[in-house]
């Protein structure tokens, strides 16, 4: 879809101007504006009108469209509030760690030495699991709606906002009516679901109208063992 946008911009500021007619009268003219303001209209396509037009807050709407893209951009200094799924971290903010590492097959069988440092290698731990730091989150996951997708309470998960399109299998972080949650994303014909993966948790069918967007993927879990 083109979105063809026009913009006109008045930064709502009264200026002092002398003028040749005497002094300026107090309370007199037009009442001054906020200074902090700015006016914008666009022109939008049918179907992103129609859209539009379904929306019961249009103005708030659209601020939220804005929000989003602006947190897409710079991310940096609007980070998303995942308090509701845990505590985030930026993996550009997260030191990298070096460990040895063994590039042979493990079998539960026979035992293989593994303290021979010739045969190791050193790599980079979080370079490993997070390819694309720039667009990488960590995040210590709070509850239980996913176990049976072996994600658990306390768990750290690795989630790539980079990957907005996932399969019926990938575990998705999702921004639904302002709040974050981790789930399967489905479509069901021409409605999309929010699964969970315990059945101790209902489903969410997401309406026409309701504020949705896929945040990013979840590409890695870290958990101990039981």
């Amino acid at each position: 879809m083109h979105l063809e946008i026009i913009l006109y911009k008045s930064n709502m500021k009264e200026e002092n101007k002398k003028s040749g007619h005497g002094g300026r009268r107090e309370g007199a003219g037009r009442p001054k504006l906020m200074t902090n303001k700015k006016l914008y209209a666009f022109y939008a396509g049918e179907d992103i009108s129609k859209y539009i037009d379904s929306q019961k807050n249009k103005s708030q709407f659209i601020k939220d469209c804005v929000k989003i893209g602006v947190n897409a951009i710079y991310n940096k200094e609007m980070e998303p509030n995942f308090s509701k799924i845990g505590k985030a971290y930026p993996a550009e903010n997260v030191e990298g760690l070096e460990i040895p590492f063994f590039d042979i097959g493990i079998r539960a069988g026979f035992p293989i030495p593994l303290d021979n440092d010739e045969r190791a290698e050193s790599i980079n731990l979080l370079g490993m699991l997070c390819p694309n730091p720039e667009s990488c989150y960590l995040i210590r996951v709070e509850g239980d709606s996913m176990i049976d997708a072996n994600i658990n309470d306390g768990d750290i998960i690795v989630v790539d906002k980079s990957q907005r399109n996932p399969s019926e299998h990938q575990v998705a972080v999702c921004e639904y009516e302002g709040d974050y949650t981790i789930k399967y994303f489905k479509k069901r014909g021409n409605e999309g679901w929010l699964i969970p993966a315990n059945p101790d948790y209902p489903e969410i069918r997401i309406k026409e109208g309701d504020r949705f967007a896929i945040w990013g993927v979840v590409t890695y879990v870290i958990h101990r063992p039981d």
